[in-house]
C-alpha cells in the first residue's frame, strides 16, 4: 500500500455528501464506457454524492423530465461487460444553441446538480466547457424569467466539469489510450486474423478497410498487430509514386512463398495532394498491375460493437474512480480537466489544452505539414510508425550495414502469447542492424544441445498472430550446462543474447552474469524480455501474454455469470493461475466485477471468509442475482478451492447455490491478444536496438572481439509507470522475493481497494497518485509508449 506520507481517503473522512454528481455519454459510442458508468456510480455513492444518469447525452439534459434520473447502487448491475452504452447517447443540435443550454442548466439546477462527468470525444467535452464558461451567465437569465430563485445563484454558484475519453480511435491528444480502442483493435484483429486463413487457401489480396476518419491509430496499429503488408493512414501520406513501391512489395512477398497480402487503410486515408485514397482505388491498382486476385472487406461498425476487452474494462473503471476524486477536489478556480493515461499512470490534464492539441493535428494534416500532425499525436503514434516502417519493409541488401555480429534469441519459461511477436520484431530489427540472427530452439536445453540455427527475415513472416512459443521453450536454468552453453557460443560466435521469458528467465540471466567470471563467452551485452502470463517479473509493471490470460479470464468469466441467468441466486468460485502472484486474480476481478479476490500478497483468515459470505449474502438477499469469487492457485495452503467452494455452499445455504470452475491451461492458450502483440513486437525491437549499440561500444578493435562483463551490459527491459527501462538484472536482486518467485512490490496492488469499492465494501482508497494537474505536451517522458499503457 502507500508509504506513510501518502494521502489516503478512508470511507469516514472522503465526503461526496450534499454533493450531486451526473454521468453522461456523448457522441458516438464505445466499448467500455459501461464501465466507466458504473465506477462514477458506485464511487460516487460510496462517498456519499448523489449520482444521477442524463439519458441520450446532452439531449437527454436540455429535455430533462425522466432523461435525468438518480442512480442506485444496483442501477448499474450486469452493465460491466455489456458493450456500447445502456444509458444511451445522442448528437444532440438543441445543447448548441443557447436556447437549450438555458434548458440544461434549468433543469441540472432543479436536482442540485453542479458536478458533471462526461464522456465522449472532442465535440463533447468541447460542449462541456462552454457550458462551464457559461453557467453563471446562465443562472442569471433563469433568474431574470422567474425559472429559478435569487439565492440559487449563489447556491449553485459553480459548474464542475471533468472528462473521460471514450472513442474508439485514439483520436485525442492528452491520453495515450482512449476507452474502446484496445476493443475495436480486438474486433479488427479477429476479422485480420479470421481472413487471413482464407487468403490463404486461395493465395488472394485482401484490402481491409477500418474506422479513423481523422486518425491513423486503429489501421497503423492493427497493421502492427498482423504484419500488414501495406497500411494507408491520413496523418502520414505515402510519398508520391507509392503505387508502384507498394505493387513491388506485394510481388516480392508473393516471390518469397508468401500466399496471401494483407493492405490496410483508414477510412481517412489521403495522398500528398489531400486526395481520398480508397479500398476499391486499391483494388483495382492490384488487379491491374499485378493481376492477383483481390477482394475488399470493409469493418464498419462491427468495430464499435461487441463486449469490451480487460483492457477496456480496467481502463475505464479506473477513470471512474479518478474522476470522482477530481470532482470531489475541484474548487471555482479549476479549470476543466480530463482524466487521462500515461503510461500505466492516471493522470489529469486541462481539457482545452486536449482539445486545443487535437484540432491542431487536423489543422496541420489541412496544411499538408504531415511530419508535425504525426507529433502532435505523441511519441506512442511517432513509435508505432517507426516500428512498422521497420519490420514491414526490408531493406535490399545493398543497403544494410554490415557489423559482422551474431545475436542468439531464445524462449525461456512457460509458453505466453505474444512471444512469437517479440521473436519476430527481434529477428527483423537485428537483420535491418546488419546482424546475423540465431534462433535457439527449446531454451537453455537447446541451447547446450546445440539446437541453434541460423533464422532468415521471411522465417518469422505470419509470426506475430501466432500463440505459444513457436521456437519452443523449457524451464531448464543454465547453471549445470555453463560449460556446454558457452562451447555452443564459441561454436557459433555468439555475440549478444536476448532472452524472452518469465521469471525463470531472470534467474538464467542472473546465473549467466556470475558465470562470466569463469567463462568469457558470457561477457557479452545480454537483455532479458519479460514474458508471462502471471506479471511476476521484477522491474516491470506488465509481461508479455498477462493481457491475453486476463482476456481468457474475463471472457470465461461473462460466460459462467451468463450460465446462471434466468436461474435462482448463485455464485461461482473460480481458480486462476499465476503461481503466487495474484495479478491475475485481482485484475481479473475487477475486469469481470468479482466481489471478492483471495491472493497470497494479502493475506486472509477464516473471519475474513466469514465476513466475505455474509457480505455477499446480504447482496444476495436484496440485489444481486449473481456473485463472482475469484482464488488465485497458491494464495493459501490450507483455505482451497475445495474449501472455499464447501464453506460458501454450507454458509450461504437457503440464500445461494455454489459453483465451482479451474481455469487452468487455456488461460496460456490462444492467439495474443492486440495489446501483447503490440507489446511484444515494440519491446523487441527497442532491446534489439539496444543490443547494437551495446554491441558497438563494447567491440574491442585490437583484440577483434566484444568483450561486456558491467552490470550495465545484463539487463532487463521493463514498463515502470511511464517508460521503458533497462535495469541491470543484479540490481533488481533486492527487489525479488526468490522463494514465492514475485517481486516485493507490485503497483497492482493498489487497485484492490477499487476492487472493494466497487463491490460495496467499505475500505481505504489510496489516492497518493491522484490529485496532479499536468499539461499536455510537457506530461510526457521520453519513452511514455501508448501500447503498454494499462
Amino acid at each position: 500500500m502507500a508509504q506513510q506520507d501518502s494521502k489516503k481517503i478512508f470511507f469516514e473522512n472522503l465526503s461526496g455528501a450534499g454533493k450531486a454528481i451526473a454521468v453522461l455519454t456523448s457522441g458516438g459510442d464505445a466499448q467500455g464506457m459501461n464501465a466507466a458508468v458504473r465506477a462514477v456510480v458506485r464511487m460516487g455513492l460510496y462517498v456519499g454524492a448523489k449520482v444521477y444518469f442524463i439519458k441520450e447525452g446532452y439531449q437527454g439534459m436540455v429535455d430533462g423530465g425522466d432523461n435525468i434520473r438518480e442512480a442506485t447502487w444496483e442501477s448499474v448491475s450486469s452493465m460491466l461487460q455489456v458493450g456500447g452504452t445502456v444509458i444511451g447517447s445522442a448528437r444532440c443540435k438543441d445543447f448548441r444553441s443557447h436556447e437549450g443550454r438555458l434548458k440544461a442548466a434549468h433543469n441540472l439546477v432543479q436536482r442540485g446538480i453542479t458536478n458533471l462527468c462526461v464522456i465522449g470525444g472532442d465535440g463533447s467535452l468541447t460542449g462541456a466547457n462552454l457550458f462551464r464558461e457559461e453557467w453563471s451567465g446562465l443562472l442569471t437569465e433563469l433568474v431574470e424569467q422567474g425559472l429559478i430563485e435569487a439565492d440559487a445563484v449563489q447556491k449553485y454558484s459553480a459548474l464542475h466539469i471533468v472528462g473521460m475519453v471514450g472513442s474508439i480511435d485514439n483520436d485525442f491528444c492528452g491520453t495515450d489510450m482512449t476507452i474502446g480502442t484496445d476493443s475495436a483493435l480486438h474486433r479488427i484483429i479477429e476479422v485480420v486474423d479470421a481472413i487471413m486463413t482464407t487468403a490463404q487457401s486461395h493465395q488472394r489480396t485482401f484490402v481491409l478497410e477500418v474506422m479513423g476518419r481523422h486518425c491513423g491509430y486503429l489501421a497503423l496499429v492493427s497493421a502492427l498487430a498482423c504484419g500488414a503488408d501495406w497500411v494507408l493512414i491520413p496523418e502520414m501520406p505515402p510519398e508520391d509514386g507509392w503505387e508502384d513501391k507498394m505493387c513491388q512489395k506485394l510481388s516480392a512477398n508473393r516471390a518469397g512463398m508468401k500466399r496471401l497480402n494483407i493492405i490496410i487503410v483508414a477510412e481517412g486515408a489521403i495522398d500528398r495532394n489531400n486526395k481520398p485514397i480508397t479500398t476499391d482505388y486499391i483494388k483495382d491498382l492490384v488487379v491491374k498491375n499485378l493481376g492477383f486476385d483481390t477482394r475488399v472487406t470493409i469493418l464498419g461498425h462491427v468495430q464499435r460493437g461487441g463486449t469490451p476487452s480487460a483492457f477496456d474494462r480496467i481502463l475505464a473503471s479506473r477513470m471512474g474512480v479518478e474522476a470522482v476524486l477530481a470532482l470531489l477536489e475541484t474548487t471555482a478556480n479549476t479549470p476543466a480537466c480530463v482524466v487521462s493515461l500515461c503510461g500505466n499512470q492516471s493522470v489529469r490534464v486541462p481539457l482545452m489544452e486536449c482539445v486545443q492539441t487535437t484540432q491542431e493535428v487536423q489543422k496541420a494534416m489541412d496544411q499538408k505539414r504531415f511530419e508535425e500532425a504525426v507529433k502532435l499525436r505523441g511519441r506512442s503514434f511517432e513509435n508505432n510508425l517507426r516500428t512498422y516502417k521497420l519490420l514491414a519493409h526490408r531493406k535490399p541488401e545493398s543497403e544494410l550495414p554490415v557489423s559482422n555480429f551474431n545475436v542468439a534469441v531464445l524462449n525461456v519459461g512457460a509458453p505466453a502469447a505474444g512471444m512469437n511477436a517479440a521473436v519476430r520484431s527481434a529477428v527483423r530489427v537485428g537483420i535491418s542492424e546488419g546482424h546475423k540472427m540465431f534462433a535457439v530452439s527449446d531454451g537453455f536445453e537447446g541451447f547446450y544441445k546445440g539446437q541453434i540455427k541460423e533464422i532468415k527475415w521471411g522465417d518469422v513472416g505470419g509470426w506475430t498472430g501466432q500463440g505459444g512459443s513457436l521456437l519452443g521453450t523449457k524451464r531448464t536454468l543454465p547453471a549445470k550446462h555453463v560449460d556446454k552453453i558457452a562451447e555452443q557460443m564459441r561454436k557459433h560466435n555468439i555475440n549478444a543474447l536476448l532472452v524472452i521469458g518469465g521469471f525463470e528467465a531472470i534467474e538464467c540471466l542472473l546465473q549467466l552474469y556470475e558465470a562470466r567470471a569463469t567463462f568469457e563467452e558470457f561477457c557479452i551485452p545480454m537483455c532479458m524480455l519479460p514474458a508471462t502470463i502471471s506479471n511476476n517479473v521484477p522491474g516491470t509493471d506488465l509481461t508479455i501474454g498477462a493481457d491475453t490470460a486476463l482476456n481468457a479470464i474475463v471472457e470465461t468469466c461473462d460466460r459462467i455469470k451468463q450460465s446462471a441467468s434466468g436461474t435462482k441466486r448463485r455464485v461461482f468460485i473460480i481458480e486462476t493461475m499465476g503461481g503466487y502472484c495474484g495479478y491475475l486474480a485481482t485484475v481479473g476481478g475487477l475486469a469481470a466485477g468479482a466481489d471478492a479476490a483471495y491472493i497470497y500478497e494479502e493475506p486472509f483468515d477464516i473471519r475474513d471468509l466469514q465476513a466475505n459470505v455474509e457480505h455477499l449474502t446480504e447482496k444476495m438477499k436484496t440485489s444481486i442475482q449473481r456473485g463472482l469469487v475469484l482464488r488465485n492457485e497458491n494464495c493459501n495452503v490450507n483455505y482451497t478451492t475445495d474449501f472455499i467452494y464447501q464453506l460458501y455452499t454450507e454458509e450461504g445455504r437457503g440464500v445461494f447455490d455454489c459453483r465451482k470452475n479451474v481455469l487452468g491451461h487455456m488461460q496460456q492458450g490462444g492467439a495474443p491478444s492486440p495489446f501483447d502483440r503490440n507489446f511484444g513486437t515494440k519491446i523487441s525491437a527497442k532491446a534489439m536496438q539496444w543490443l547494437s549499440q551495446k554491441l558497438v561500444e563494447t567491440y574491442r578493435k585490437d583484440e577483434g572481439r566484444v568483450f561486456a562483463n558491467s552490470e550495465d551490459s545484463c539487463c532487463l527491459l521493463g514498463m515502470r509507470a511511464r517508460a521503458l527501462v533497462f535495469q541491470p538484472v543484479v540490481r533488481l536482486k533486492d527487489e525479488t522475493d526468490f522463494v514465492h518467485r514475485i517481486p516485493k512490490e507490485q503497483w497492482w496492488l493498489k487497485l484492490r481497494p477499487l476492487m472493494k469499492i466497487l463491490a460495496k465494501y467499505k475500505t481505504s482508497y489510496d489516492v497518493s497518485d491522484s490529485g496532479q494537474v499536468e499539461h499536455v505536451i510537457h506530461s510526457r517522458p521520453k519513452d511514455s509508449d501508448a501500447s503498454v499503457a494499462m
